[in-house]
């Protein structure tokens, strides 16, 4: 019988050291952020992770229910670690927030009425809006260069932003379109 450590990689992380760099994690970013350090921890600082694995785990993260980012964190956890590395992963991870948002929810029952917390409540939305742009940028700068590509981001974008359709329809529409345009090719 063969335990879960033999199953590990050689290269993998020790528990430790998964939970203390997605406790980073959870700490220092919020919102659509947190992909980006994922990112930059799995692929490019630690190269836990190729760039095909990251994206191919998070496509599989956004498919399932739940934040994509803890989606991810258990499924890189789970590749490097086995089952305890889900779950090592997964509480670094959620650990800061809910400190982090059970502390804020103190503060803010007793000063919800002060106009510095509006200021400071905008300030953390715009800081989250950049992270996002700037992870999707990255992580799909390769599809801005195909013209095929960039009208399904541009769609998606007028669909979801100027027609404000939910994403099941944004997905109805778009997947057929996508589907086409990247239909295989017949050679003769």
């Amino acid at each position: 019988m063969g335990s879960d450590i033999e199953t590990i990689n050689v290269g993998a992380p020790s528990l430790k050291d998964l939970f203390v760099q997605f406790f980073i994690i959870g700490a220092v970013s919020f919102g659509g952020g947190i992909i980006a350090y994922e990112r930059i921890l799995l692929v490019e600082k630690r190269k836990w992770l190729s760039a095909d694995e990251f994206m191919a785990y998070l496509a599989i993260s956004q498919t399932m229910p739940g934040l994509n980012s803890v989606n991810l964190a258990v499924i890189a956890g789970d590749h490097l670690r086995g089952a305890l590395g889900a779950i090592t992963a997964t509480l670094g991870l959620i650990l800061p927030g809910s400190i982090f948002v059970l502390a804020v929810g103190i503060i803010y029952a007793s000063a919800a009425d002060h106009p510095l917390v509006n200021y400071v409540l905008a300030g953390i939305a715009a800081a989250a809006t950049g992270l996002l742009a700037a992870i999707t940028y990255k992580i799909g700068s390769d599809h801005w260069r195909h013209l095929q590509s960039l009208l399904i981001i541009i769609c998606t974008f007028l669909l979801m932003s100027i027609a404000k359709l939910s994403l099941p329809y944004v997905i109805l529409i778009m997947a057929p379109i996508s589907l086409y345009l990247y239909r295989p090719s017949k050679k003769a």
